[in-house]
């Protein structure tokens, strides 16, 4: 039995939609994550940038179940001494929505180049206006 696998002048990329109006923030980054890493598709192969381009519209109406708006907690270092940041929930969606969403989308993808590469597919607006009209995204349910 042979093994194929993807060639990146093999990959063809399509544009996809999803509205996170009243929806789960985690549902919402683990179906971003499967397509711009490219997992929804037969040709998927773990080396290679396989997926397509996702756009998030409505990203400062997402939601989490239960306490978490409150309780949960994000938190970054600036690696010198007492420089441990904190934000819950509601201070980042105050602050930038898009953020919450391409954090939660960026620890479903993996921390190598490769990761990075990934990302750059993802594209984040507050609104349920967005820049990517011409390329007639598919709308994912």
């Amino acid at each position: 039995m042979s093994t194929t696998l993807t060639r990146i002048e093999d990959v063809h990329r399509k544009w996809y939609i999803i509205d996170a109006e009243d929806k789960v923030l985690g549902r919402i980054a683990t179906k971003a994550a499967d397509i711009i890493r490219g997992k929804n598709k037969a040709t998927y192969t773990p080396n290679v940038d396989t997926g397509d381009f996702v756009i998030i519209i409505n990203a400062d109406k997402v939601k989490l179940t239960g306490k978490k708006a409150d309780k949960k907690i994000y938190r970054s270092h600036t690696l010198y001494p007492g420089g441990l940041k904190e934000a819950t929930f509601k201070q980042l969606m105050a602050d930038d929505s898009t953020k919450v969403i391409t954090m939660a989308v960026q620890g479903m993808v993996p921390k190598t180049k490769l990761g990075d590469k990934i990302m750059r597919k993802l594209r984040v607006f507050k609104g349920s206006e967005h820049t990517h009209v011409s390329q007639k995204p598919i709308v994912v349910k």
